[in-house]
């Protein structure tokens, strides 16, 4: 499985790396938005948020446009509180916007808020801190600590709520269960989506791009030497 292989028109952050490397003339725009979703998952159905980046500008004057989920945050315990997934979506969005920027595409300095979210979080807690991302694991492992990864993947039917609009979203989610210094955690990650309705068409382009996104997270495991089992969306 190979986590470089470009698409065309780009469909990851990885691709406009690999495309400016090999020598591409590259514009990127990043957007945000903070969602209203309607998600079901084993049965039960609640709402959460989620911190999408639309990601637009030209590649050798061909425009492209896709989209990437940083997070997913709930007022209530079936997800992180969505005062904690704001950071955890600032710190992975602030990685991609560094690798840009070093491959020399020019991109804006930006940041999610929740400025414009009409909505408040009366069960927010003054101590909630940032949680742990697999990245802040990985780090564990390179320190010397023994961390195994136990991986499950799975396809979340949502409702996707817009101004004026719905939109029916099908996201390819990973559940890393996290063993380390004698506790377990549990950290979530969506790695692609499609429109439900468009499934015969998207769903083969969409598992692709989660299955390359997987297999780069799984070399920089192999290089933390943790314990886990390669899977992959079929």
């Amino acid at each position: 499985m190979e986590g470089t292989e470009v698409h065309k028109p780009p469909r990851r952050v990885t691709d406009l790396v690999e495309l400016k490397k090999a020598g591409a003339q590259v514009t990127c725009e990043p957007s945000f938005e903070v969602l209203p979703v309607d998600f079901v998952h084993q049965k039960t159905q609640f709402q959460a948020y989620i911190f999408l980046c639309r990601f637009k500008g030209s590649v050798d004057d061909e425009n492209y446009q896709f989209r990437k989920c940083y997070a997913r945050g709930c007022p209530h315990n079936l997800c992180p509180h969505v005062a904690q997934a704001i950071m955890i979506a600032n710190r992975y969005l602030q990685r991609d916007l560094r690798r840009l920027r070093k491959s020399g595409i020019e991109v804006a300095d930006r940041m999610f808020t929740l400025d414009d979210m009409v909505v408040k979080f009366e069960d927010q807690k003054e101590d909630s801190g940032p949680l742990m991302t697999i990245h802040d694991y990985i780090n564990v492992a390179k320190e010397g600590n023994a961390v195994s990864v136990e991986i499950f993947l799975e396809f979340v039917p949502a409702v996707e709520h817009f101004a004026h609009e719905k939109n029916k979203q099908t996201f390819l989610t990973c559940d890393f269960a996290v063993t380390t210094l004698g506790r377990t955690g549990h950290y979530q990650r969506c790695v692609g989506c499609f429109a439900t309705e468009r499934e015969a068409e998207e769903r083969p382009e969409a598992v692709v791009v989660a299955n390359q996104r997987l297999a780069l997270l799984y070399q920089e495991f192999d290089q933390a030497g943790i314990q886990y089992e390669k899977r992959f969306f079929e």
